[in-house]
């Protein structure tokens, strides 16, 4: 009786299966991410590439909202200004594979930095850019709460916004080019399967991260930061540093997603870095599920496909988009996921 409790009796010689994968909530989780993989795979057999394409589309923007997920719904932290982070992630990877196919260093002083056009490393310089930028900007925003915690966030996206428009030297308002797809070891990443593949594994190491955060004694201090800073101050902990960490961790999460965005489109421009995007990434995570580990999925899928199929019929779309935010709001205030799912228990 006990085995039935804790999850479902295995073959000799095989884990047993947590009962938790065969509830509700599992098989929602289950057939999303069957959806997101399953439908590349059957679009690379028909030779649809588009459809490949649209799905890292999906998938990266995703793992964007994954990112701001962890401020807005773990934390409570309501950035306006996590396309600061998506577009850095971008222009690190654009600018790198600029300098990487010109031959030119990015810096020649004090220190030659070369450009690369491995993935690897953007990778790397991305997320350690997007850290660097969240802790400064965290450090400052962060002694704010509410609507002031909102506006300074979304004033230093605003500055990085105008500053790359008026960056000449790799295309200004105009945007710049990605002539070449970045590499990746052992893989051709020009394959828009073998992409997608990449941009799922991103996906999930995100979420994979998320969750064993959140489980940890630091999501713990975290949630109760969320709640009730007082009481968790009381505890001997300080809400300040636990709120910092996970706004960087948001960032880094966010500044990868953005390197990967760069690839899909070859091409960067300061549309990354506008605070449409941040809007557009908080409306994937409110229709998804704020706090839900697979809402910002669900809202990901949600949005692009209605972007798709409704703004291949009408310049409006965004009207409907609107429409059905609102009626998320009143009537399925956990978003998809809390519809799909139901609430969950700590909810």
């Amino acid at each position: 009786m006990d085995k039935l409790k804790t999850g479902i009796i295995a073959p000799p010689g095989l884990p047993a299966m947590p009962a938790r994968w065969f509830d509700r909530k599992g098989l929602v989780q289950i057939g999303l991410l069957a959806l997101l993989l399953l439908a590349p795979l059957a679009a690379y057999l028909l030779g649809h590439i588009y459809y490949i394409n649209l799905a890292s589309r999906i998938t990266v923007i995703a793992m964007a909202a994954v990112g701001l997920n962890l401020a807005i719904g773990y934390g409570g932290m309501v950035s306006f200004g996590h396309a600061a982070y998506f577009g850095l992630g971008g222009y690190v990877a654009g600018i790198s594979a600029y300098h990487a196919f010109d031959f030119t260093p990015f810096m020649s002083w004090p220190v030659a930095i070369p450009g690369s056009d491995s993935m690897l490393v953007i990778w790397l310089a991305a997320i350690l850019l997007c850290g660097l930028l969240a802790l400064a900007i965290g450090a400052i925003s962060l002694r704010t709460t509410g609507v002031y915690f909102i506006m300074i966030t979304l004033a230093f996206a605003q500055m990085m916004y105008y500053f790359a428009n008026s960056w000449p030297s790799y295309g200004g308002e105009d945007g710049l080019p990605i002539y070449l797809r970045n590499t990746l070891p052992l893989v051709d990443t020009n394959q828009p399967l073998v992409f997608f593949l990449i941009c799922f594994a991103g996906l999930l190491l995100s979420m994979a991260i998320t969750s064993r955060l959140m489980k940890s004694r630091f999501g713990a201090a975290l949630t109760m930061a969320r709640l009730n800073d007082t009481r968790l101050a009381t505890a001997g902990i300080s809400p300040y540093p636990i709120r910092l960490m996970a706004f960087v961790i948001s960032a880094m999460i966010t500044g990868l997603a953005g390197a990967l965005y760069a690839d899909l489109n070859g091409f960067i421009s300061p549309t990354m870095l506008s605070w449409h995007f941040s809007g557009e990434l908080m409306v994937i995570v409110i229709l998804g599920g704020v706090g839900r580990l697979y809402g910002p999925l669900a809202g990901a899928i949600l949005f692009v496909m209605m972007e798709t199929l409704l703004g291949g019929l009408t310049e409006y779309w965004k009207l409907f988009l609107g429409l059905m935010l609102l009626c998320v709001v009143l009537f399925a205030k956990h978003g998809v996921m809390g519809w799909l799912a139901g609430r969950e228990r700590n909810e």
